[in-house]
């Protein structure tokens, strides 16, 4: 898949300015239809190492309200975390009803960085696919939003900014020996992205591709991506009123559920009562 993208847009800088301006307003604006309709958006940020990551979250938050939204920033797992699940930690951080959650790196470190450092075995990673897939099956299906974006770029291009943040004083802390490991092993990275991609694409999770050489093309590619999947899920939601989310699901089961439970405790109670009654009249007589 990766061989077939073409590296080669650009976008201009006034046309940049111009569109980006465009869609951080809209983005915005769509933030408070997606809070009033009460449905939850998941944005996976994946890519190669100085692919743009960190500018396109910048751009986000700039013009969002930081009440609808929060970053988590991809790290590894901390003791505590490695003792449970590798996908428990992100579903602890997904977001609510009418927010989102941008994960800079999410659960796919197990099928990438995981794999390609061998941190983990490959029955490990191999059975992660499947996982991954429930667990996206389930997003969809519970009413979330879910976008992935993998950012690519080529390898001339990765070692073409990894010297000139070097040549900076303000960017050099980024290139580490991590970075430059991931770099030799481009090769090999593209295998494990290649059977990521082909492996964990769905119609309900489908993967955004993002031709990331030139760093303009890249955010408003995903920034137009944001916007017309949110759009889009939203004249869903208006065309089919009894597709909710979460909580408005849970709603009426919940009172259903509580009503039922009363009912019996109200049951319970009368016979509790009927009971004692008798024992009562026992012991009188």
């Amino acid at each position: 898949m990766l061989e077939t993208v073409d590296l080669h847009k650009k976008l201009s800088k006034p046309a940049y300015s111009k569109q980006m301006t465009a869609l951080q307003e809209k983005l915005r604006g769509l933030q408070y239809a997606v809070q009033q309709a009460a449905i939850p958006v998941v944005v996976c940020l994946e890519g190669w190492d100085t692919a743009g990551k960190g500018m396109i979250v910048k751009k986000l938050t700039e013009k969002l309200d930081p009440r609808l939204f929060r970053i988590i920033p991809g790290k590894p797992p901390t003791p505590l975390e490695e003792r449970y699940h590798f996908l428990g930690r992100y579903q602890i951080a997904l977001p609510n009803d009418g927010e989102m959650t941008v994960f800079d790196h999410s659960w796919y470190g197990r099928v990438l960085v995981e794999r390609v450092d061998k941190i983990v075995k490959k029955r490990v990673w191999r059975d992660a696919y499947e996982q991954i897939n429930q667990f996206e099956r389930w997003l969809a299906d519970d009413g979330q939003i879910l976008l992935k974006f993998w950012l690519h770029i080529s390898r001339s291009e990765q070692s073409k900014r990894f010297r000139a943040a070097l040549k900076d004083p303000a960017l050099r802390w980024k290139i580490t020996k991590e970075y430059k490991r991931h770099h030799r092993q481009y090769d090999k990275w593209t295998n494990a992205v290649e059977e990521m991609l082909a492996k964990t694409d769905s119609p309900h999770a489908p993967w955004t591709v993002v031709e990331a050489n030139d760093l303009r093309y890249a955010r408003v590619k995903v920034f137009h991506t944001l916007v017309e999947n949110i759009e889009t899920a939203l004249a869903r939601r208006n065309e089919i009123p009894h597709l909710v989310s979460r909580s408005a699901a849970a709603q009426p089961f919940m009172q259903a559920l509580r009503a039922d439970f009363a009912r019996q405790e109200a049951i319970a109670m009368e016979a509790h009562k009927g009971e004692r009654q008798k024992n009562a009249e026992v012991v009188h007589a």
